[in-house]
């Protein structure tokens, strides 16, 4: 924000109170109107208000529009390539290579346009194990993408602590400021650009605040790796009476990692992302960032009420400006609607963010195609098969381009865009740990049964919930599998509360030959990707995959 006339803001004379000794002249950044340090929720609120960044809607949540932007800008993501970094970078679609004086020129440019401008800071932890939490430093244009660092990640506890952080990365976001791409070498005038030896993240055109989050994940997904640490795009959460009965659910946006893992009966270590130690599993965040179009008190009663809380952000979620209730089932500015809110909102959850070990690892699948079964058991080899390839179906809003059908789509280890290294250094990790701790996989599909999109039905959560129930608390080991001919996974026959039918997709398709057509050709589509990863995988993970 310009403010030329010097008005003196709501949060104006508490902005120095939590500047740290380190601060932003010298990390290079000079002639700032004013920056505004780690202010808390209240305030950060009171200034979005001031500077029109946003509304307040019933039960206290502020609502913030990002504008055109309202999912990830998959394409303008790129890494700096420097002599250090890019032989441990699996170049290539997720990560493009960014020349290194392109970056500092658009950095130096990025710099002069925030002079006489305010900004915000929030110093934040990532990764709740302290032996391998990033201090992470943000830096941001909006007052209200500052109070969603604070809900998403892991604040200092004292003004001392404050007062010496020291950053290992900094992000600073900008969506006013705009790329030239005919000078600077990006796809458009949005660009996220990572420098992993400058410790530096840069975001700008874009006010979609899952940016600034899925940056960190990459920065930690490249840092991690090289300590022996699995980061995971993963959902996790615990038995309330054992700390080393551990629940992985991995999947991509909109495939169920946050509603599924927030299950009543057991406790909540995160939504979204973790690493694996050999000290067990830990939360990288503070708090979640869920898909809230559709969202239903019956169906999702925890997520649903912080809908209702001050201190949660609803973002592109529209609201009548009378009134100032929101409609949830409004997909106007975008299907991504989401919520984003502190880890505490939810009742069950582990305020430690960590846990021991796991016992079950679910691969959560959005199957488009109607034809994959709800929930079958893998061996370690399929289940690396199932990790590599990432079978699932892009969304609607989760990234830009994408219509309303659902898109048939692999990303690998779950989470291809923020994946920095190749794929087989993620599947090692995993493998070592399957074997070390004896942990049981599944596939869940979360996505259509009875037909592909637009003629069948999506399953009923219900439905998977009874599965994963049934998974999780081992009263699946009591009843009869079938081995699947295709993929050579195992299906339960029965399983308490979920119909037989529904445990095999075949039978709800109306013409049995269609459903073996594309059972067949989503098995070739497997084949056809895992092709480009079979350097460097084991022959028994290659002979896990189908069979045609």
């Amino acid at each position: 924000m310009n403010n030329l006339l010097n008005v003196k803001t709501p949060a104006e004379s508490m902005s120095q109170a939590r500047k740290a000794d380190y601060n932003l002249s010298d990390q290079g950044t000079a002639n700032l109107r004013l920056a505004y340090w780690n202010l808390p929720t209240e305030a950060l609120v009171e200034e979005a208000i001031f500077r029109n960044e946003g509304s307040v809607v019933i039960g206290g949540p502020l609502v913030a529009h990002t504008g055109k932007h309202t999912g990830r800008s998959a394409n303008d993501k790129f890494v700096v390539r420097h002599t250090d970094s890019e032989n441990n970078i699996w170049w290539g679609v997720y990560n493009r290579p960014f020349a290194e004086d392109k970056f500092e020129a658009l950095y130096s440019r990025m710099l002069d346009s925030m002079q006489n401008k305010d900004v915000f800071v929030q110093d934040v932890y990532a990764g709740a194990d302290e032996e391998y939490r990033l201090p992470v430093r943000f830096v941001t244009e909006h007052a209200w993408h500052s109070h969603f660092i604070r809900n998403m990640f892991i604040m200092p506890q004292s003004l001392e602590e404050y007062k010496n952080f020291m950053p290992e990365f900094t992000i600073v976001d900008m969506p006013s400021f705009k790329a030239t791409p005919e000078i600077d070498s990006t796809n458009s005038e949005t660009f996220i650009i990572l420098s992993f030896e400058k410790k530096l993240g840069i975001i700008g055109n874009t006010a979609y605040a899952g940016e600034m989050k899925k940056s960190a994940f990459t920065i930690l997904n490249y840092l991690l790796p090289l300590e022996g640490v699995l980061s995971m795009h993963c959902s996790a959460n615990v038995n309330p009476n054992d700390t080393n009965d551990v629940a992985l659910f991995f999947g991509l946006s909109g495939t169920g990692k946050t509603t599924l893992s927030a299950d009543p009966a057991r406790r909540l270590v995160g939504d979204d992302e973790h690493g694996w130690s050999d000290s067990g599993v830990f939360n990288f965040e503070g708090g979640c960032y869920a898909k809230v179009i559709g969202l239903s008190e019956a169906a999702e009663p925890q997520i649903y009420a912080t809908t209702k809380r001050f201190g949660t952000i609803l973002e592109n979620v529209p609201f009548d400006s009378v009134t100032r209730i929101v409609d949830l089932d409004d997909d106007t500015l975008t299907e991504n609607t989401r919520s984003s809110y502190p880890l505490e909102f939810i009742d069950n959850a582990v305020s430690e963010k960590r846990a021991g070990h796991p016992k079950n690892i679910i691969f959560l699948t959005c199957d488009a195609t109607g034809v994959m079964p709800p929930i079958a058991r893998l061996t370690p080899d399929q289940a690396l098969y199932q990790f590599i390839s990432g079978y699932t179906s892009k969304l609607a809003g989760t990234e830009a381009g994408l219509g309303k059908e659902p898109v048939p789509t692999f990303s690998a280890c779950f989470g291809g865009p923020f994946m920095v290294h190749h794929p087989s250094k993620y599947a090692e990790l995993l493998k070592n740990k399957i074997e070390r701790y004896d942990v049981t996989c599944w596939l869940v599909n979360t996505g259509w049964v009875g037909g592909p999109y637009g003629v069948g039905n999506r399953i009923s959560i219900k439905y998977t919930r009874a599965l994963l129930d049934a998974a999780l608390n081992k009263k699946l080991d009591k009843v009869k599998f079938t081995k699947d001919s295709v993929f050579g996974f195992e299906v339960p026959t029965q399983c308490p509360d979920v119909p037989d039918e529904v445990l095999n997709p075949s039978s709800s398709w109306g013409d049995k030959k269609e459903y073996n057509e594309r059972y067949r050709d989503l098995a070739m589509r497997f084949i056809e990707n895992f092709a480009k990863f079979e350097e460097g995988t084991s022959q028994n993970v290659k002979d896990a995959g189908p069979k045609i």
